[in-house]
């Protein structure tokens, strides 16, 4: 499925300690709070930035990790995507007691993402434009599979994966009540981007 065009423009900007500044007012939402934490977050996903790779993470290996400042066409912050890529995509279901249990196993290089919008720019798009930008950028031109794990109960963030073209991957949450979407690149739109 190619990105839609239909939405906002967005161009992505990898997070630096100015983007945390300009983003971390966002953390003080209390919706925003409930589903990633406060401002301590974005501080992490930064320093995950800078890790070395290879680190085993819930039975795949971590080949690098991105973090993206979404900015509109008047160069806005209104959105920020992270997401680690792995050397397969597996389903976790917690420890057990030979390690982790896991599911689903699909063996081509993927993409787990997260997502959030400038609250008070909730419900215009940014969302979809954002996860679009994140699948047509250079850097995960080798990703073949793009997971969003979402709270069950987090309906605005089903529909927003859903309209940029992620299917449910399973009906029923996991064991930290999370729901996976799933969006695979078409062969022609990994050659055409």
């Amino acid at each position: 499925m190619k990105p839609r065009q239909d939405g906002p423009d967005m161009r992505l900007q990898p997070l630096t300690e100015t983007g945390v500044r300009q983003i971390q007012h966002w953390f003080d939402d209390p919706e925003v709070q409930s589903r990633l934490g406060g401002r301590s977050w974005i501080r992490t996903q930064l320093q995950m930035t800078r890790e070395e790779p290879g680190t085993a993470f819930r039975g795949a290996v971590v080949l690098r990790c991105h973090a993206w400042v979404g900015l509109d066409q008047e160069e806005t912050p209104v959105a920020f995507l992270c997401g680690d890529v792995y050397d397969r995509w597996v389903r976790y279901h917690g420890e057990g007691p030979d390690g982790p249990l896991l599911t689903e196993a699909d063996p081509r290089r993927a993409m787990g993402l997260a997502y959030l919008v400038d609250p008070d720019r909730w419900r215009h798009g940014h969302g979809r434009a954002a996860l679009d930008a994140a699948l047509a950028h250079p850097a995960t031109r080798d990703v073949e599979t793009f997971f969003c794990g979402i709270d069950a109960d987090n309906h605005a963030s089903r529909n927003c994966a859903e309209s940029a073209g992620f299917t449910l991957t399973d009906p029923e949450p996991d064991h930290e009540e999370m729901l996976y979407y799933r969006r695979a690149r078409s062969r022609r739109w990994s050659a055409s981007s």
